[in-house]
């Protein structure tokens, strides 16, 4: 395309001039202009590779030939809004439907995942008949103004707390309330939330939901003790809530031991309202609500229409339907699982030899590794994040941070991501700590920015 021939530095022109701001690039000081993508690498004007180790939108990889060709196909015979009857979506309402508890039995398709934790809130709503909602701190649920009301993460920096949302404590047992050494981090959580619960009951006011990632990503990364789920769930059902679980970030196959990371919490668990995006279309842009019939026919109570107009289109449900096809046939749930818990080992290696690691955690490819200054108070190390996070990508490797003091590296790449990626990950890493460390020692500040060098046994992705 012609738009490919045109230079770097031309198309950051045209950027800066025709986009807003606040829509922003990936290393503003030095953007990528990426311009073909295959599994789990980017390739940019020049040609260089660079490996993804944060794109969990292509979940089973970046334009992978199954999800094109099926994209295609379609494409060239109907796509049309769901209206008509077609086979796609009852197909891929079917096939979901089998990688769910039994209870979440009534499927919505939209066209991302704000859409479709705004369409939980109004269910949740419309179910309940109360408007308060529960959510836990640095949430993000969306970019829509109903989901930055929710999402602490975002309304502390614009308009600030709404009366009608109730912030939680994160269930971080790293640097939260309750620690790993506390003897029940998940019931002390959980008692968190019933606090929240009865000073909202105590002022008059009634619970609709709780929202909650499966494993906050934002917040830093994060594994909630397992059990948590289960007491929140009994603090809001008491309460007359439902418990929304938002699986945009971590569902399908991420966590490798589930097919959802709210499975994480034990069989006995089960949510009102699952919602999903991101990796459900592996790019194409297509969401999901799924939630039990009681909570539906409520909705339906009112009378007025749910319509989305691509949302369940036959090209969307026939991607969504490859998607779910390639995951099942190249077995990449077990991968996840197999390679995340190597990548996890390798990391650990690496915390027992760099003190700035404080803490590895994650499952399956969803990974965070959080850097911090001090031992004792594990005050976050976002300058020295940001600058590993420069150094691996003048190495060709394209990862990123989160956490409230953004400087958790995180990792959650393509599910086609490899062992020999791991091992490739981890030795830049492993010499860029090194190198440092060597330059805190020598007092030589950190925005000092000579190419590390790197022997060839590590020149193996």
């Amino acid at each position: 395309m012609a738009a490919d021939r045109r230079g770097k530095a031309e198309t950051l022109a045209l950027r800066r001039r025709l986009l807003s701001d606040s829509c922003r690039l990936f290393y503003p000081e030095d953007p990528i202009k990426i311009v073909r993508g295959q599994g789990q690498y980017l390739y940019d004007e020049q040609g260089a590779e660079y490996l993804d180790c944060v794109n969990n939108v292509a979940h089973v990889g970046h334009c992978h030939p199954l999800v094109v060709q099926a994209a295609h196909e379609q494409n060239q015979v109907l796509n049309t809004n769901s209206r008509y009857l077609h086979d796609n979506i009852v197909d891929y309402a079917q096939r979901l439907s089998e990688t769910l508890p039994e209870k979440l039995s009534v499927f919505y398709f939209l066209n991302s995942g704000s859409e479709a934790n705004d369409l939980a809130l109004r269910l949740a709503r419309q179910y309940t008949g109360h408007w308060d909602v529960v959510v836990l701190d640095h949430a993000y649920h969306g970019h829509l103004s109903s989901l930055i009301d929710i999402s602490p993460y975002k309304f502390r920096d614009l308009d600030g707390q709404k009366e009608w949302v109730h912030v939680a404590p994160l269930p971080d047992t790293y640097r939260g309330l309750y620690r790993e050494d506390h003897p029940n981090p998940a019931g002390a959580y959980a008692s968190e939330v019933e606090r929240v619960v009865n000073s909202v009951q105590e002022k008059g006011r009634k619970i609709a939901a709780f929202f909650a990632e499966s494993l906050p990503s934002v917040g830093g990364q994060i594994i909630p003790p397992a059990g948590f789920f289960q007491e929140v769930a009994e603090h809001i059902h008491r309460a007359g809530g439902v418990f929304v679980a938002d699986e945009i970030q971590v569902g399908f196959g991420r966590v490798g031991q589930h097919f959802w990371a709210f499975q994480l919490q034990g069989e006995d668990f089960v949510p009102d309202i699952v919602t999903m995006g991101k990796s459900i279309g592996n790019g194409h842009p297509v969401a999901c609500v799924a939630t039990t019939q009681a909570v539906a026919r409520a909705f339906e109570a009112t009378g007025v229409e749910y319509f989305n107009t691509f949302g369940g289109s036959p090209v969307s449900c026939a991607v969504g339907l490859a998607v779910l096809d390639v995951l099942e046939k190249e077995q990449l749930q077990a991968h996840a699982a197999s390679v995340g818990s190597f990548l996890m080992e390798l990391l650990r290696q690496q915390k027992a030899k760099h003190p700035i690691i404080g803490d590895v955690r994650g499952t399956g490819l969803f990974i965070g590794v959080d850097l911090i200054k001090d031992e004792a108070t594990r005050t976050p190390a976002t300058e020295e994040a940001n600058y590993v996070v420069s150094r691996m990508k003048e190495n060709y490797i394209l990862l990123s941070t989160d956490g409230p003091g953004r400087n958790v590296l995180k990792f959650k790449p393509p599910m086609c991501f490899s062992v020999d990626n791991a091992r490739h990950v981890v030795a830049k890493m492993d010499a860029i700590l090194t190198n440092m460390e060597e330059k805190k020692k020598r007092s030589i500040p950190l925005k000092y920015t000579e190419v590390v060098t790197f022997s060839l046994e590590d020149e193996n992705h």
